[in-house]
């Protein structure tokens, strides 16, 4: 394990500013990691530190969360389109020509529609609870999908998902009672501030109505699994409820060679196992060419 310092960085994009942390030597293999919801480049801390001594690594928030700009749901289209938009927009405008990609949640819409745009670009993925198969859904998506046919007959069932009891569940679900301690509390109450700004609600309210489009981007992902084999690695919670190991489980359908871990976790395995997915990573991209 290194201690790699992270700098705290911001672009301006399309003229957004774009909040990222930034570790290691950018002459070194860059990873880019894609946080998800409702979480910022804050979930990555650890790996930023761990890695950075070999990897150029880059941890951008997403409009809307961290500490990127937020500008209201009048003011900027919240699609997952547009998030992809961004994302691409700060990688180019920091030069990164190759990168691997780590994808978490909504990380993994915006993560692999890039992919699939320009594979070429891509040396390997990491996916911890990034889904990209029918498979992954459980029954916490049933009142999201409800909520994308009906906005209007589901909204407030969908705004308890905004509170802090669903949030620190999200940390907690599905960890054992002996890794339980190793979660941090500020992770789960910055990602709370978050979302208790004036107007997030709105914005995450379009971005669940907007996620059902990324189903329609499955097939295309699928393809380019298939078509260009790009080095899979998996470290995903078993005991996610959020996106099942089932969804972890399917990428082996078009990606047979790939490396799997299930780790005895919840959807933020990160913060329980840390190291183990450092270590996981480390040896992983040491074997990418």
């Amino acid at each position: 394990m290194s201690n790699s310092v992270t700098h705290y960085r911001t672009a301006t994009v399309e003229g957004l500013e774009v909040f990222y942390r930034e570790a290691g030597d950018p002459s070194a293999p860059t990873i880019l990691l894609l946080h998800g919801f409702p979480s910022s480049s804050h979930m990555f801390r650890q790996l930023l530190a761990s890695l950075g001594d070999r990897y150029h690594l880059i941890a951008p928030d997403h409009i809307g969360f961290g500490l990127s700009a937020m500008p209201s749901v009048t003011e900027f289209e919240y699609s997952f389109d547009r998030l992809t938009q961004i994302t691409e927009g700060l990688i180019d405008q920091l030069g990164i020509d190759h990168f691997a990609l780590y994808v978490h949640d909504y990380g993994a819409p915006i993560g692999l529609r890039i992919a699939s745009r320009h594979p070429e670009r891509v040396t390997a993925l990491i996916t911890q609870s990034g889904n990209a198969y029918m498979e992954g859904f459980t029954p916490f998506w049933d009142l999201l999908f409800a909520h994308a046919k009906d906005r209007a007959a589901n909204e407030e069932a969908v705004r308890k998902v905004f509170t802090l009891d669903t949030t620190r569940w999200q940390y907690t679900h599905g960890v054992p009672a002996d890794r339980l301690d190793r979660i941090a509390p500020d992770a789960w109450l910055m990602d709370q501030a978050g979302l208790d700004r004036p107007g997030n609600d709105a914005i995450q309210l379009q971005l669940f109505w907007d996620y059902q489009f990324n189903l329609d981007g499955y097939p295309v992902f699928q393809e380019y699994f298939r078509k260009h084999q790009p080095p899979l690695l998996v470290t995903w919670g078993k005991n996610d409820e959020i996106f099942s190991a089932a969804g972890a489980e399917a990428y082996r359908r078009d990606l047979p060679e790939g490396e799997f871990h299930l780790l005895d976790t919840g959807h933020f395995a990160l913060e329980t196992h840390g190291e183990e997915i450092s270590d996981y990573i480390r040896d992983f991209m040491g074997r990418v060419r």
